[in-house]
């Protein structure tokens, strides 16, 4: 099947050798002209603008956006929309907000063209091992772009779940749940380094992986990255967050939804961005104020 496919990231990237692999014809185009080439050398065709690319498509057009969310996801569907008619269809597989996704269909919509969701996991171990699929949007526009999905993924790794923001909507939560097991294998980590017993971090991921209930593909890459690096000393304790935990928690509590699990494995993200926390400093403060319990003083403050 021929597509286009608009962003030559991590994962567009990988995508389209996927693609390629597949004996799909990708036709490609990104800001990053030395990854346009890239593709071109693994067999993609190469364009230098949106326009050229949809020029290059036959009808009806399948284009394939994987780009950042918000923004960026805006201009490329509108600009999108200047080259695309009446059967073409659009596939947005970023980490877009859903709510965004419904108002980016009812625009594509005016114009003819199909807008489907695709959830995207699988990081950048989708192309050995193909990427889970979350896929929303009109049934019948889904089925017409099926084989690209089948190629993507792995066998029972791709379904339709729903209408329009159905894709996203999952794979914000899918993100929520990942946001709570990544801070339960931290904290329980941390736990382990503190300890009296001088464990063998790489040694006990290692022996969980082994019929234990704590068991996951998660578990894996904390093996091996203690495997890399045992005390994770090129580590930088610092964690982003790109959104979707946001957003699950938002929806969680539109619909009265406790999820102080999500919720907290938020907040200690947050957390790790600090060099030093002003609401501890607060505490302090007022534990000194009132029980006259001991202020540790600022390195300067003591020189004072």
């Amino acid at each position: 099947m021929q597509l286009g496919m608009v962003g030559l990231g991590r994962m567009g990237a990988n995508m389209t050798t996927r693609l390629l692999q597949g004996k799909h014809e990708v036709v490609v185009f990104d800001f990053n002209a030395q990854a346009v080439e890239h593709a071109a050398g693994e067999g993609a065709i190469g364009a230098s603008s949106l326009a050229e690319l949809a020029a290059k498509l036959a009808s009806p057009k399948v284009v394939w956006i994987m780009v950042p969310a918000g923004k960026p996801t805006d201009d490329t569907i509108k600009a999108l929309l200047e080259h695309l008619g009446p059967g073409d269809a659009i596939v947005d597989g970023g980490n877009s907000n859903f709510r965004e996704s419904q108002a980016r269909c009812k625009l594509a919509k005016a114009k003819g063209v199909d807008f489907i969701d695709a959830g995207t996991s699988g990081g950048v171990w989708g192309l050995k091992n193909g990427y889970c699929l979350m896929v929303g949007g009109d049934e019948a526009a889904v089925k017409k772009v099926e084989p690209i999905f089948l190629t993507l993924a792995p066998k029972d790794g791709y379904a339709y779940v729903g209408a329009s923001g159905a894709g996203h909507f999952s794979k914000m939560v899918h993100n929520g749940i990942e946001y709570g097991m990544l801070a339960a294998y931290g904290e329980g980590f941390e736990i382990l380094e503190k300890s009296e017993f001088g464990y063998d971090l790489h040694q006990l991921a290692d022996l969980w992986l082994h019929a234990s209930v704590v068991r996951s593909w998660l578990l894996e890459l904390a093996e091996l990255a203690f495997r890399e690096d045992p005390g994770l000393k090129d580590v930088r304790g610092y964690v982003d967050d790109s959104g979707e935990g946001r957003w699950t928690v938002a929806e969680a509590i539109n619909e009265n939804v406790p999820a102080p699990v999500i919720t907290m494995s938020l907040i200690s993200r947050f957390v790790s961005r600090q060099d030093e926390s002003f609401s501890a400093k607060v505490i302090a403060a007022l534990r000194n104020q009132f029980g006259g319990h001991q202020i540790h003083l600022e390195p300067d403050a003591v020189k004072a």
